[in-house]
């Protein structure tokens, strides 16, 4: 069991950047890692290894993630008046628009490729054990990647092949 817990606790930096990434809210990400370590040290016992604990975390933390967007569907949307911009606030640099263009868009995929898209490239995990995460078929994970990808493609404006991009 001490073996689980050493595992579970190398996860936590994984987990909490794929929260952020999926939840957009550092409060919210924090809480949802700590609801999934709560639940897997809770249930470390019903572990059955049929591959790495991480994956296992990561599809605690998946589901967790869904259940509170179920919940807050029922709840309403809340707005923090703190995320609202102040008008007198310079804009950031070039670098950081682009950023901020691509986490908006990001923000507005459907949930499956979101998180689909988010375990492969930010977290960098092969595509098998993405769509284990997920328990999704391997074909469903590439068809959401590629859909992803194409929708990111459209609402950032930047051409798939580099060779397409026009000079001005």
């Amino acid at each position: 069991m001490i073996d689980i817990l050493h595992e579970i606790e190398a996860a936590v930096p994984a987990l909490r950047r794929y929260a952020r990434a999926l939840t957009r809210d550092l409060d919210r990400a924090d809480d949802l890692v700590q609801d999934c370590l709560e639940r897997a040290i809770a249930r470390r016992s019903l572990f059955r290894p049929k591959g790495p604990v991480r994956a296992w975390l990561f599809t605690i933390l998946v589901n967790l993630h869904r259940n509170n967007l179920r919940g807050a569907r029922r709840r309403g949307d809340v707005v923090d008046i703190e995320s609202i911009p102040e008008p007198s606030v310079p804009p950031p640099q070039p670098g950081h628009l682009a950023l901020a263009e691509l986490d908006r868009a990001i923000g507005t995929l459907p949930l499956e490729q979101k998180e689909a898209l988010l375990l492969v490239t930010l977290e960098g995990l092969p595509y098998a054990e993405a769509a284990t995460i997920l328990d999704i078929p391997l074909g469903t994970l590439m068809s959401r990647l590629g859909r992803a990808r194409a929708a990111l493609r459209t609402l950032t404006g930047i051409p798939s092949e580099p060779h397409l991009r026009t000079v001005k």
